[in-house]
């Protein structure tokens, strides 16, 4: 087995032969990168990104980031596609074809079935058959592996990779792809919650507790024990925020007062409490908790009272 410092060595190495591939990438850009993304930026169907062994495991990323930022992509897979797959390609599609050496089998009986359906083609290689064919060409050519036999695909797969990040963010900058738009695609995800979620949309969620100015404490206690949200909004009758009564007001009126039994919800209220409007995004909310120290915000709808939500609600949320 290798010393520590000989396997730290061969991982630097490693790394920094694909960084030194992916600057010959980029040196190596022309104007066919321009047209190809002109190309798909006027194409009125998909992209179809295609490869075979484990440059179709980079084709499936390149269609993954390309779906997740704006641009409509399917995966696929060289081999498949000469066995039935070439019905996934419309006549509007446009075809990007990763290959190494741009002379496999399946890729020499493809490309001609793509360019009889006059399908624009651009590739990733240079001085091949693939790019003799093809319309564009994006030359992700390595003089070397970072295998030591120079034969596992791995500082040309990084090749491939980095040139499809390239692509995908000039065709989000080319379709100007804003955070709304991105949040679209990632609902489900923390960071599209960030872009999409609501106050508003918590407060929903969770129960409204609410007492009058002149609430005993006994009733201030069961509201806020009954609600499970550690606070209670005081509104007048046009329910309007007076202010809040929180799980640390009541002990801070337990540690003050030797008689409670004279006191009502105006006694123990905080007159002053942080609230956000229910259409402020729920990232606004966490903001406006952590600033203060808070656990508990409450809601609302222009002046109206709306409803409350929990730091935990938050979290649940996964909005960190």
């Amino acid at each position: 087995m290798k010393s520590k410092k000989s396997i730290i060595q061969s991982a630097i190495d490693t790394l920094e032969l694909e960084a030194a591939a992916i600057l010959t990438v980029a040196k190596n850009l022309n104007t066919d990168f321009e047209k190809v993304v002109s190309t798909i930026l006027k194409c009125s169907g998909r992209v179809i990104v295609t490869g075979i062994g484990k440059s179709a495991i980079i084709a499936q990323k390149i269609v993954a980031t390309f779906n997740s930022t704006g641009t409509p992509a399917v995966f696929m897979h060289a081999a498949d596609a000469i066995h039935g797959d070439l019905g996934i390609i419309q006549g509007n599609d446009v075809v990007i074809c990763l290959s190494k050496s741009g002379n496999t089998p399946e890729i020499k009986v493809l490309i001609p079935l793509l360019k009889a359906e006059k399908n624009t083609l651009m590739v990733g290689e240079k001085d091949s058959f693939l790019a003799q064919q093809a319309d564009f060409i994006l030359n992700t050519f390595v003089e070397k592996e970072a295998c030591p036999h120079n034969l596992a695909p791995t500082t040309s797969t990084t090749a491939q990779l980095a040139l499809g990040d390239a692509l995908a963010i000039c065709l989000l900058e080319g379709r100007a792809f804003n955070e709304q738009d991105f949040a679209k695609y990632h609902p489900g995800g923390a960071l599209g919650k960030k872009l999409y979620l609501k106050a508003g949309d918590l407060a929903l969620s969770n129960e409204k507790p609410s007492i009058s100015p002149l609430a005993s404490v006994k009733e201030v206690l069961i509201e806020i024990s009954k609600n499970r949200l550690g606070a209670v909004a005081v509104i007048d009758e046009k329910n309007e925020i007076l202010g809040v009564i929180t799980d640390g007001d009541i002990r801070r009126m337990l540690e003050n007062n030797a008689n409670i039994t004279s006191l009502n919800a105006e006694d123990i209220m905080g007159k002053s409490p942080k609230s956000i409007q229910r259409e402020s995004l729920a990232v606004e909310a966490l903001g406006l908790i952590r600033k203060n120290n808070i656990t508990q915000l409450l809601v609302l709808d222009d002046k109206k009272y709306f409803g409350i939500i929990h730091l935990h609600d938050l979290l649940n949320e996964g909005i960190v």
